[in-house]
């Protein structure tokens, strides 16, 4: 029996498509990468505190096992960077306790890059020229640098998955680099 399509969400139509990929930004000094694979129960933890109309969209759009860049942001532009993956391991729910009056989605680890992402690298793939990422362009990120959740074009996070971004010949080269926190060893999966 064929599957039933899911309705796609406003942001997800905002993106362009079926929109699974996302970017979750957080200031190292309130969330950071560390806290977030140290939390109990496998590095999952909620990811609530989002007051924004369009980020909290974003939020609700999510479902379970959309993948999301881990993005320090920051004062200085050297810390301003993708610095690991989460996956969505509880969809939108209202707020409790402390949350109250908002509402929030668990997120899970899922890896660390060995090398991190940083946004002038992000900056040069949107460029013109060979360097073009399809869909970058319209990345929220070089958009609404303020926004704190967004969804993400799928050819860049395959290429930010990687972890690594080498340009060679006018092509994006990928080298895999994320390491996966469940089976401690790279993964070689194209997502």
């Amino acid at each position: 029996m064929a599957k039933k399509a899911a309705p796609k969400s406003a942001a997800a139509a905002a993106a362009g498509g079926n929109c699974k990929y996302w970017l979750l930004k957080t200031e190292p000094g309130e969330w950071s990468w560390s806290d977030q694979a140290r939390a109990p129960g496998g590095g999952v933890a909620p990811w609530d505190g989002v007051r924004n109309r369009q980020a909290i969209n974003g939020l609700r759009a999510m479902r379970e096992g959309d993948r999301c860049l881990f993005y320090h942001s920051g004062a200085g532009a050297a810390s301003r960077r993708v610095v690991g993956v989460v996956e969505i391991a509880r969809e939108w729910y209202e707020g409790e306790g402390e949350a109250a009056g908002g509402g929030a989605v668990d997120v899970r680890a899922v890896g660390e890059f060995r090398r991190p992402v940083a946004l002038g690298e992000i900056k040069k793939a949107a460029g013109g020229g060979g360097g073009e990422v399809e869909g970058m362009r319209e990345f929220a990120l070089l958009r609404q640098p303020r926004l704190s959740v967004m969804p993400v074009p799928a050819k860049f996070y395959r290429c930010c998955h990687a972890g690594e971004f080498s340009q060679e010949g006018g092509n994006f080269v990928v080298y895999f680099g994320l390491q996966e926190m469940a089976i401690g060893k790279n993964t070689t999966e194209v997502l």
